[in-house]
């Protein structure tokens, strides 16, 4: 069994050989080959047991035929009663081949007990069968026949009889022998099928697997080659070194960035490698990431060939005791790039991108750090100069904005030509700048920097071919461990500003008082936005009468505040702060329409001829304003007034501030039907030309001509009087408040005047009881008076 194993196992192919390889596999196809082989021996030695039996049921058969042949020979002699030769010869050979065929069939295997009776029948026919034939030779045919009768025959019958058996009994044999072999060669087919089908799979598999391995090699492969690729071509470098910094592999794509081959760091130390500065930190983050189980990011710079610092991002990872690193891997990416990027963005952050001065917020930064150094040494004073380019507007208006940061540009440079090493500028926006100056041991030295600054700009600028000469505004604060930045800064604002009301081109030093003004400017802000969300800005009207009949002919409309729980601010207080903070125009407006409404009251209920009307005194910020003209129709729309009712008043010098534009203006409010007035005519510098294009109807003599009537005022009041007669317009003498004042003008020729000698601007409530006193108070009585009054002088 083993051998046929084993000659059924060199059958196998090389290939085969190597599914059967594994102990498992080699059991299982040894198991199935010999099992194969075994049913075919089996079906194989069945097969022969099946022949012999057929071979045992010829001869059996030949047995049947010859001893038939022998009784037939018999019976036809004894029929006869004569032996013919034929027929003894006959007998002769059918007697010698008997014992052949039983020769024969004793040489084949007995497979049934049949067989066994077969032969003593047999033998039994022979011998009386014999002696029946030498009876009828010696011609005995009775006697023949008498041994025929009671032997032969029965004998054959019998002999018959068991071939007969003997034949069934083998052909049963032989049919299960055949079953049996039939199903050995049916099981050695399916296991024959069953190891071909495993074989099969095996084959699948085994291909299945080289495939898989091929493609694990080829993916492999590929990987070596894309990370080699890579390795050469990135921008990231991978070191590998020991604690100490020994290296002992350097990625090809060192070449790439730092221009020095890999293999010739390997060996070298990462000392001659990495910044002096960054080698601590980077050979300590190595052992940290493997006691903190960590992969810590590091930056640190290494030497390019051409001896500039790179700026790196690196992954620390400890390897050490990895088998195939065996070392600190260092996966590093070149920085450089983004942080001079970050650097550009701070410095941007923090400076003035046009002079590269740092800019407030590193300003403050510094002064911050100077007031928190002065806390521990309140010796180390220092100051903030407010620098303020005069007129600076007039510039980018003239020559445009691209040469008004040329101009920038140049203050920066003689700023810087003033200042110690020691000094810090900055520019704060527009035409602004700050100065700090260190090491101030008393106030001398910051205005002797000023002063130095102030001569420094003596000297022209050269813009666009053109000598162009600009001064500067200086506020100086001082700082102290008790005021944070931002207030010092605020202080040095300030005093800029305070310059700049005493007349530009000077400095001037922060003191509290400043401080006190600023602060109680914004309260008064706070607290007129207030009064105007809830009314507290009222009008008054004062009275504009006949100078020689003192009959009122209008009024004008007087803003006043009367604050709850306080006292009354004048007009000059608040209304410079209005103008200031953007609130003059929601008050003008306000102003312009409850005054309508009053005028449109006055002319139902005191009807006269002409009617009486109201005169309103417009700012120049709300006469400048875009939705100016919109603000006076809708006043006069929503009133219903009459607009011969309404006088717009503005001053001499609003006029003359852009008589081109002052001239659009008055032509739209002409197309209303409203009148225009000229205020405190005489202050400004108007002239005539100008004066006689104006559409105006009304020139108002300024109180300041008015309340001092010397010879030099006087003469000053009758050319203003005569030259408006001359121009067909109407005169106002304002602030008359003595009869001298009140004589002088009618003599000169005024026709109307108004001031507290008349009457004092009063409530709206009061102007109908003010209107029916006069009516009965100035009649002819009142012309006489003033005649005689004429008259005296």
């Amino acid at each position: 069994m083993i051998k046929m194993f084993r000659a059924t196992q060199r059958t196998f192919n090389p290939q085969l050989e190597s599914l059967v390889a594994r102990p498992k596999s080699a059991f299982v196809f040894g198991f199935l080959v010999t099992a194969i082989a075994v049913l075919a021996a089996l079906s194989w030695f069945h097969r022969s047991q099946i022949d012999e039996a057929r071979s045992a049921q010829v001869i059996l058969n030949q047995i049947a035929v010859l001893t038939r042949g022998i009784n037939n020979l018999t019976l036809t002699a004894l029929q006869k009663q004569n032996l013919s030769p034929e027929a003894d010869t006959e007998m002769s050979e059918a007697r010698h081949a008997l014992p052949k065929a039983v020769l024969a069939a004793h040489l084949h295997a007995y497979h049934t007990a049949a067989l066994e009776k077969v032969w003593p029948a047999l033998e039994n026919y022979t011998t009386s069968a014999g002696r029946q034939w030498i009876l009828m030779q010696m011609g005995d045919f009775d006697e023949a026949k008498q041994v025929d009768f009671q032997e032969v025959s029965p004998q054959f019958d019998l002999m018959q009889h068991q071939v007969q058996i003997a034949v069934e009994a083998e052909e049963q044999w032989a049919q299960g022998v055949a079953l049996r072999a039939r199903n050995e060669l049916l099981v050695a087919a399916v296991l024959a099928a069953t190891t071909i089908l495993l074989l099969f799979l095996r084959l699948q598999r085994q291909e299945h697997v080289g495939q898989l391995q091929e493609t694990e090699r080829n993916a492999l492969r590929e990987s070596e080659e894309r990370f080699r690729a890579l390795t050469e071509q990135s921008t990231d470098i991978i070191l590998i070194a020991d604690p100490s910094g020994q290296i002992s592999y350097a990625s090809p794509s060192v070449h790439t960035v730092l221009a020095v081959h890999g293999e010739s760091l390997v060996g070298t130390n990462m000392v001659d490698l990495v910044h002096p500065d960054d080698l601590a930190k980077t050979l300590s983050t190595g052992p940290r990431s493997l006691a903190y189980g960590q992969n810590p990011i590091v930056e640190f710079r290494l030497r390019h060939a051409d001896g500039k610092w790179h700026y790196f991002e690196c992954v620390v990872r400890n390897l050490i005791q990895h088998k195939n690193i065996g070392g600190i891997v260092y996966n590093a990416r070149d920085i450089t790039e983004r942080k001079h990027t970050q650097e550009e963005l701070l410095f941007n952050a923090t400076h003035d991108v046009l002079t590269g001065l740092p800019n407030r917020a590193l300003f403050l930064g510094r002064l911050q750090s100077v007031v928190d150094r002065m806390k521990r040494h309140p010796d180390q004073a220092a100051a903030v100069l407010f620098i303020d380019i005069d007129d600076f507007k007039v510039v980018n208006d003239c020559y445009g904005h691209a040469t008004g940061d040329v101009l920038i540009k140049e203050v920066s440079k003689r700023l810087r030509a003033c200042m110690r090493s020691d000094g810090t500028i900055a520019r704060m926006g527009g035409d602004e700048f700050t100065v700090l100056v260190e090491d101030v041991a008393n106030p001398s030295d910051a205005i002797r920097v000023a002063e130095r600054i102030q001569s420094s700009f003596a000297r022209p600028f050269l813009l666009e071919g053109h000598e162009i000469f600009k001064s500067m505004s200086i506020g100086i604060a001082l700082t102290s461990p008790e005021v944070p930045a931002e207030a010092v800064l605020q202080n040095a604002d300030i005093a800029m500003y305070r310059a700049k009301s005493q007349g530009k081109a000077c400095s001037e030093l922060f003191d509290r008082t400043m401080h006190e003004q600023v602060m109680s400017r914004l309260l008064l802000e706070a607290r007129l936005r207030y009064a105007l969300e809830n009314e507290e800005l009222t009008l008054h009207y004062q009275p504009i009468v006949a100078v020689d009949t003192r009959a009122v002919q209008g009024f004008e409309a007087l803003l006043r505040w009367q604050p709850s729980g306080s006292n009354s601010i004048p007009p000059s207080t608040f209304i410079p702060v209005a103008e200031q903070c953007g609130l003059i125009v929601p008050i003008s407006v306000s102003v312009l329409k409850k005054a309508c409404l009053e005028a449109a009251n006055w002319r139902q209920r005191y009807p006269a001829d002409p009617p009486l009307y109201v005169s309103i005194n417009i700012s120049s910020k709300h006469f400048s304003h875009a939705g100016f003209i919109g603000h006076v129709k809708e006043a006069l729309e929503e009133s219903a007034v009459d607009p011969q009712c309404v006088t717009i008043e503005f001053t001499e010098s609003l006029a003359m501030n852009d008589v081109a534009a002052t001239l659009r203006t008055m032509s739209q409010l002409r197309t209303f039907g409203v009148k225009l007035s000229i205020d405190d005519f005489g202050t400004g510098y108007s002239s005539l030309s100008y004066l006689r294009r104006f559409p105006v109807d009304t020139l108002k003599i300024d109180q300041s001509f008015v309340k001092t009537m010397d010879a030099e005022n006087y003469a000053i009041v009758k050319t203003i009087i005569g030259l408006a007669r001359n121009l067909d317009l109407k005169v106002i003498a304002e602030g008359v408040e003595t009869p001298n004042q009140h004589q002088l003008l009618a003599l000169a020729g005024c026709g109307s005047a108004q001031g507290y000698l008349f009457a004092e601007p009063m409530p709206a409530k009061s102007v109908g009881v003010f209107i029916e006193s006069n009516r009965r108070n100035s009649g002819e009585t009142k012309r006489i008076g003033l005649a005689r009054s004429t008259a005296g002088l």
